[in-house]
């Protein structure tokens, strides 16, 4: 039975009836695979699967966009990579995607008519080759190449020209597929219109004239023209309502509500003697959609010196400019950044320098960046209309004083349920003259008392006039004329890993941050006690940093750490504030809005000659409801504000060029973008730009840990090998002796 058995298993009809069988399997699981097919991502931070925001952003097309993508076929590493990773990435795009989502490759290589006809169709589309580095047989070759993509989606056109590396492609593919998506196609994918709704009393049309309101009865047809001409620009999106709380209760009940600026009055006479009965009137517009909502004002009231309280009517144009503004923020459409213009703040753009003079620090490359996802818009604190459409105010490095009025728009903007990004320099950095300098003095460090401050601290977080000095710095490179060797710049803290707060996904990847002349924070417990603000520490210096207050210098080659070890703490160096912030001039009157101010003491005795008379003619022709002071409105300003975010930062050196790069790879250039990200509500947006990180520092370990772990790689691998070589050696004698035994016995 056992030689006929064998002699089976031996049979040249068993031997191929398995190899046909085994061909069969492999054959059928292989076609399986292609219908049913699936990948598993093992990676950190899934960097080889699709981001939701990436899935909903094809998933959601309404038009067709296509990817046209040319590369050089056959390309030597590490670009070979980098078209595999497209070619890959595409194909995500497309499982993801709709029938919209389309994309193909060209063949740009060679010299024959179709490889001629895709060069032809790259550089109408502004792809020009780029010229890599190639290595062959130990030579160093320069050669073409295409790798460069377009994007089409109707009648807009996009192109990536040099994709020469994988790190956040994910990223720009996306953002560029929202951003020519956006308007048309998220307008008309909406699931729902945006509403605008006004609400004007006309009890107010009685007390108008005297208000110099003398158009507010027109209000309402301008308003549904000014819809309409809206309306066929944006598809038929808005949805136009106007509700007269004079006339309904439950319009009333709406307007009280909603928070509608109201007016009430007295009874009073007019100048013909006149009975004009008191009461009450709403005005105002609200735009929302889903759980966004933005309110504008149709009457604004400002506070002027000698004419106290004036209230100003909107104008169409105004209107106009704000309503677009608004509607486009509420659909994340185009939305724009305020960058505060003013109060000697660090410009957006390097103005140019005098010869000989040194380049002004300036915020260019964050521009650049910024732009890419939304528009920077240089604000001044005039009048709250400025900041229309706004969503996030970037405050970075104020140096001149704000005034109370300042003040109050800066804290009636967070209270609408915006946001602020404070990056704050307690000093100001003023260099010597030129004589000082030839005598090697460093600059000089004024305290500022801006006051912009005092509001801060009343939302709940301190800025210290102090700067924090670390063990854990960044070392500089000295020439070897200097001795060679690293030089540490204590006031250039590197930030660990450990020391930056994870429990918040837009800075979660994030593994390292360098800050230069940072300022120390505290979160004020008594601020927030009350208030249900939320506060939480974004980031901090190590535990051997100290700080330096009263004489500031900064010269490495004068710095030295304390001696007393309990002089050692670490400081936090950004902080964030969510939740309804109370007003800082809660119970307090309006500041008044100041004018402009004139210089030298001929100007100001004229001034005073001007105001004078003014208060004269005012006091002749004032309006008796106005000259009695029986008139005050509600809701033009909010004592408890929507929720908003504020995030401060301790310093504004990490805002210059030489800090942010150009490609927004570092990340401190990471850290910026997710930062808008995150307080414009696009926190999926910051998680995918920090998907890849390139710098992924090691785990530091104690000098025991690292003997350990050399001794184990240089003895513990080889016994390691001769323990699986025995153990192998020894279960193939034991095979051999059973197999032995086995055919003894069938003998």
């Amino acid at each position: 039975m056992a030689n006929d058995s064998q002699k089976k298993k031996n049979s040249p009809l068993g031997r191929y009836g398995k190899f046909l069988l085994y061909l069969v399997v492999v054959v059928l699981i292989n076609l399986v695979g292609i219908n049913l097919f699936t990948r598993i991502d093992l990676t950190e931070n899934r960097v080889y699967s699709l981001s939701p925001i990436s899935k909903e952003a094809v998933a959601t097309l309404t038009e067709p966009l296509t990817f046209k993508v040319f590369f050089t076929p056959n390309l030597p590493a590490p670009y070979n990579g980098v078209e595999r990773y497209v070619r890959d990435l595409l194909q995500e795009y497309a499982l993801a995607g709709n029938h919209y989502f389309n994309y193909q490759f060209y063949n740009t290589g060679g010299e024959g008519e179709q490889a001629t006809g895709n060069q032809e169709m790259a550089a109408s589309y502004g792809i020009q080759p780029v010229q890599i580095r190639v290595i062959e047989k130990d030579e160093v070759k320069f050669q073409k190449a295409y790798m460069g993509l377009a994007v089409i989606h109707g009648d807009l056109v996009e192109s990536l020209p040099a994709i020469t590396r994988t790190e956040g492609l994910e990223y720009r593919l996306t953002t560029t597929i929202l951003r020519m998506n956006n308007k048309i196609s998220r307008l008309q994918a909406l699931p729902e219109k945006v509403k605008i709704t006004l609400y004007l009393s006309s009890s107010l049309e009685q007390v108008a004239p005297y208000l110099n309101l003398k158009d507010l009865a027109s209000m309402p047809d301008k308003i549904k023209k000014l819809i309409d001409r809206l309306n066929q620009q944006l598809y038929g999106q808005l949805d136009y309502a106007f509700y007269d709380p004079s006339s309904s209760a439950e319009a009333d009940k709406l307007a009280r509500d909603n928070q509608i600026m109201e007016l009430k009055w007295q009874g009073f006479k007019d100048r013909q003697g006149h009975q004009i009965p008191g009461g009450h009137g709403y005005a105002g517009l609200t735009v929302t959609f889903g759980d966004e909502r933005r309110d504008l004002h149709l009457i604004s009231a400002v506070k002027v010196p000698i004419f106290g309280t004036q209230y100003l009517l909107a104008s169409m144009d105004d209107l106009e400019m704000m309503l677009n503004g608004v509607i486009e923020e509420v659909i994340g459409i185009n939305e724009k950044i305020g960058w505060l213009g003013d109060h000697g703040t660090m410009p957006l753009q390097a103005a140019m320098a005098m010869p000989g003079q040194p380049q002004p620090d300036a915020a260019s490359n964050l521009n650049a960046l910024l732009s890419q996802e939304y528009a920077p818009q240089m604000v001044t604190l005039d009048k709250m209309s400025s900041l229309a459409g706004i969503k996030t105010l970037i405050i970075a490095r104020p140096t001149k004083p704000f005034n109370d009025y300042e003040l109050y728009l800066l804290d009636q903007f967070l209270m609408q349920g915006n946001n602020l990004a404070v990056f704050y320099d307690p000093f100001e950095e003023k260099m010597p003259p030129r004589n000082m300098m030839m005598m090697a003095q460093g600059p000089v460090y004024i305290p500022l008392d801006t006051g912009l401050d005092k509001l801060l601290k009343h939302y709940g977080v301190e800025v210290e006039q102090a700067y924090v000095l670390d063990k854990e710095c960044y070392k500089q490179q000295m020439p070897q004329q200097q001795g060679g060797g690293q030089r540490p710049l204590y006031f250039v803290p590197m930030i660990k890993n450990e020391n930056i707060n994870k429990e918040f996904p837009f800075i979660r990847n994030i593994k390292g941050l360098i800050m230069v002349k940072a300022a120390p924070l505290a979160i004020s417990e008594k601020s927030l006690e009350d208030s249900g603000v939320k506060a939480a520490t974004l980031f901090s210096s190590s535990k051997e940093s100290w700080l330096i207050k009263d004489h500031i210098d900064l010269n490495p080659m004068l710095t030295q750490p304390p001696a007393d070890a309990e002089k050692f703490s670490s400081y936090p160096l950004a902080c964030l504030l969510e939740g309804s912030f109370p007003s800082y001039f809660k119970g307090r009157p309006m500041p008044e809005k100041p004018e402009a101010e004139k210089v030298g003491e001929k100007d100001k005795k004229k001034k005073a000659e001007e105001l004078k008379n003014k208060a004269e003619k005012k006091s002749e022709s004032e309006s008796p409801l106005l000259k009695e002071g029986s008139l005050e409105s509600s809701g033009a300003r909010l004592d408890q504000g929507k929720p908003g975010r504020i995030v401060v930062i301790g310093s504004a050196a990490i805002l210059g060029n030489n800090v942010v790069d150009e490609n927004g790879s570092t990340p401190n250039a990471q850290l910026l973008l997710n930062i808008v990200d995150y307080l414009n509500g696009r926190e999926e947006l910051a998680i995918l730009r920090s998907k890849t990180q390139r710098f992924n520092p090691l785990a530091e370990v104690d000098p025991e840990t690292r003997s350990l772990i050399k001794g184990l790689n240089l003895v513990g691998l080889p016994l390691l090998v001769i323990f699986v070589g025995l153990l192998a050696w020894l279960r193939r004698g034991a095979r051999r002796r059973k197999l032995k035994q086995m055919f003894s016995t069938g003998e």
